[in-house]
């Protein structure tokens, strides 16, 4: 087996470590990318609404999902595109397409939040009309 291959033993300092790397990626996110501000900015809502009608641990279930879903793919797109930028500097096709679909995801992702969230609290507000 190849040297770059092999495995090293467990150790809980580099464990400790890629926690290190992971809260640096988060920090990297929410510092650069205007748009994970939005998507917090909606999550924030959200859970407050969430707690003002008091929903049942389900709907919370769905919610949560539903953002961290959103979270999760505007990480994704952005480490795609630090990833493209690095390999190519210069426009290409192919790596123009890699950012679009990476960013059709996030759209996706907050499409089916926004379906998640009218279903979970429509209801809810027509009690307050």
């Amino acid at each position: 087996m190849c040297d770059e291959y092999k495995t090293s033993t467990f150790s809980v300092a580099a464990r400790i470590k890629s926690f290190s790397y992971a809260f640096a990626g988060i920090a990297v996110l929410i510092k650069s990318q205007h748009n994970a501000w939005i998507h917090l900015l909606v999550a924030i809502v959200v859970i407050s609404c969430g707690l003002f009608f008091q929903i049942d641990s389900v709907e919370w279930c769905l919610i949560i999902f539903a953002i961290l879903a959103v979270l999760v793919s505007e990480a994704l797109n952005t480490a795609i595109e630090f990833l493209c930028d690095a390999s190519s500097p210069a426009p290409h096709p192919l790596i123009q397409k890699s950012k679009d679909v990476a960013a059709g995801a996030v759209l996706i992702s907050a499409m089916g939040a926004i379906i998640v969230g009218l279903i979970i609290f429509l209801p809810y507000f027509k009690t307050l009309l």
